[in-house]
């Protein structure tokens, strides 16, 4: 188990790497062009496989993590939604995954939330805050879902914000696993700058 274990840290690395790289180039490219295009396919396929391979190892003996079950998780919700986001700008597409992925997502967050207390009588804070936000980004999609209209004027902000917010918890798990900034900083400074370039972007669309 502890030989299979390892091997998946490595893939998990390299993909994760790959992803890493995949995801900057899209990120600095021209949206829309071919350069973009395929740095977000490789992203997303690297990108998934690793945020899967996390799943994993966070559950195998002596390799229990909270932290990396939570980054993978939420990182495979973001990237899932975000590439099916693309779909939202032609009309009526159907939604009858996208509304089950968000169910998914509700019921993962209220395990997240109550199972710490129910084994431990204690509330796991990183499980406890990331599953109330799995919680209201699935029912404000949900809700979304039940406008056509608003749902298809707003495809783009969904894929932008959505594959950003894959990419933040990407680096978030390599700057906090690494230490390579120390204390709450680490899982800080990732979503500032995340969160300001989304902004930018969606400044960007609204002047549009």
């Amino acid at each position: 188990m502890e030989t299979f274990a390892t091997y998946l840290i490595y893939i998990h690395a390299t993909l994760g790497s790959i992803a890493f790289i995949a995801g900057f180039i899209a990120i600095i490219a021209k949206k829309g062009n071919t350069t973009h295009k395929k740095s977000g396919i490789v992203f997303y396929y690297a990108m998934l496989a690793a945020a899967l391979s996390a799943l994993v190892i966070a559950v195998l003996p002596k390799h229990e993590s909270p932290f990396l079950f939570t980054i993978g998780l939420f990182s495979s919700y973001f990237i899932i939604t975000g590439y099916r986001a693309l779909r939202f700008k032609k009309p009526n597409p159907r939604l009858i995954v996208d509304k089950i992925i968000s169910v998914l997502m509700i019921l993962t967050g209220i395990v997240m939330i109550l199972y710490p207390l129910i084994s431990t009588g204690k509330i796991n804070t990183v499980l406890g805050i990331f599953g109330t936000l799995g919680i209201i980004f699935a029912i404000r999609d949900l809700l979304l879902f039940k406008n056509a209209k608003k749902l298809r004027k707003s495809w783009l902000k969904l894929h932008i914000g959505k594959m950003l917010g894959g990419y933040i918890s990407a680096v978030t798990a390599f700057i906090v696993v690494n230490q390579f900034i120390p204390g709450i900083a680490g899982w800080l400074v990732p979503s500032v700058f995340g969160a300001a370039y989304m902004n930018y972007w969606f400044w960007k669309l609204n002047k549009k």
